[in-house]
């Protein structure tokens, strides 16, 4: 039951990241075509897809919460959490928060920094047009 548990937290993990992605990849691209140059922002596009991913599966999947289902706690009951239908839905409701809330700090951060390299390239080309024309 634990295997289950965990292979479908994955799945969810996994599908919840692909949702995201698919609504945010318009996005990302015209951001990162915004900022470099467009032969390597597919590459960044690829590289941050790849990163919604690994923080969206480690933030839902949270393997030590998981454990309370195989091993004993430390007190001195040593009975394991049985997995009820009420704990499968809670662990699911888990699963899809957790990872939201992971890609959501990693989309943040990344536009926090997209939008303070956009006012920069923005005071460049600002610059390099007064020089043009004075």
């Amino acid at each position: 039951m634990f295997l289950t548990l965990l292979f479908v937290t994955f799945l969810i993990s996994i599908t919840v990241c692909f949702i995201i992605i698919k609504i945010f990849d318009k996005s990302l691209s015209g951001i990162m075509n915004r900022l470099i140059e467009e032969s390597i922002s597919n590459a960044w596009v690829r590289y941050l897809k790849f990163a919604i991913y690994v923080v969206g599966i480690s933030s839902g999947v949270r393997i030590w919460q998981l454990e309370k289902y195989i091993t004993p706690p430390n007190t001195n009951q040593s009975q394991i959490v049985s997995l009820t239908l009420e704990r499968w839905v809670l662990e699911v409701y888990r699963t899809i928060i957790g990872t939201l809330q992971g890609v959501a700090w990693l989309l943040l951060v990344f536009f926090i920094f997209a939008l303070l390299a956009y006012v920069i390239v923005r005071l460049v080309e600002f610059k390099k047009a007064r020089k043009e024309n004075p």
